[in-house]
């Protein structure tokens, strides 16, 4: 780390131990790059040094959070930006975490879940050779005549079975990958099961994807990006919100955000400086 950065976050560190924070730079952070819980914040170690004071400055805006709401869970648009007309905001907020952490697209996610959605379509092209009325809303009865009396049927609830015979305890696996192998079962049916399993992959994916839009979207982590990106990128963040900023800037004058002014002063960020609108 440069001595002119290593310095300002000295100072920061240490104007956030009079206030009776305790920072600690050698943490996991709970597998985050930053972490705040009560008067705590963790920096993980493995943060590089370039983005250090912008993950401080993120943490720290939790903590200006608690001390406007308490119960932080609580925590709302209209009481983070003192307002009762906060759609604007929220829609601006939106596109800021956009650009502050590429990680709210869910761009791997995404990719996987295209690529799964591709695998389902083959197999049920497969499917519809020998049957083509077949369609994944309605019940499969020809397979669900067949799989009764067969071990593979396990195979619609796990990937991989180990079965262990009731009498003679006789050990057997079983793979959707294997599934030519391991059974003797038409061409379609086996495609089936291995539709079935890249619907349940499919939907534990959309079930990550809900999770990270609901905690990137939840108004204090939206707030904390926005003074993040203020640091890192004020100009750009000032131009895709405006009223945001607006709204902002207002109340840090006015002392709403307590001792975040300070904090954001300490960092050499300027809320005063003027900036060119980015068409």
């Amino acid at each position: 780390m440069d001595s002119s950065r290593n310095r300002t976050l000295n100072n920061l560190i240490s104007f956030a131990k009079v206030l009776g924070l305790d920072v600690n730079l050698n943490t996991k952070a709970r597998g985050h790059r930053g972490f705040f819980l009560k008067n705590r914040i963790d920096i993980s170690k493995d943060t590089p040094d370039e983005l250090l004071i912008a993950t401080f400055i993120h943490e720290f805006s939790h903590y200006i959070n608690s001390k406007l709401v308490p119960d932080i869970r609580k925590t709302t648009l209209e009481n983070l930006f003192d307002s009762v007309d906060v759609s604007t905001i929220k829609k601006e907020l939106i596109k800021v975490t956009n650009f502050v952490d590429e990680n709210y697209e869910c761009v791997i996610l995404k990719s996987r879940k295209d690529s799964i959605k591709n695998r389902i379509k083959y197999y049920e092209k497969i499917i519809k050779e020998a049957y083509p009325n077949f369609q994944r809303s309605k019940p499969f009865k020809e397979f669900d005549k067949f799989i009764k009396r067969s071990k593979a049927k396990y195979l619609l609830k796990y990937d991989r079975v180990k079965y262990v015979s009731p009498f003679f305890r006789k050990v057997e696996y079983f793979s959707v990958d294997t599934i030519e192998k391991d059974f003797d079962m038409p061409k379609s049916f086996a495609a089936y099961i291995r539709l079935n399993s890249y619907k349940k992959k499919q939907a534990r994916i959309s079930a990550k994807i809900n999770k990270l839009k609901k905690y990137y979207e939840s108004p204090q982590e939206l707030f904390a990006r926005f003074v993040e990106g203020l640091y890192t990128n004020k100009d750009r963040i000032v131009a895709t919100a405006p009223q945001s900023y607006s709204r902002f800037k207002q109340l840090l004058e006015s002392g709403y955000y307590r001792e975040l002014d300070k904090v954001l002063q300490i960092s050499g960020l300027n809320i005063e400086t003027t900036y060119l609108s980015v068409k």
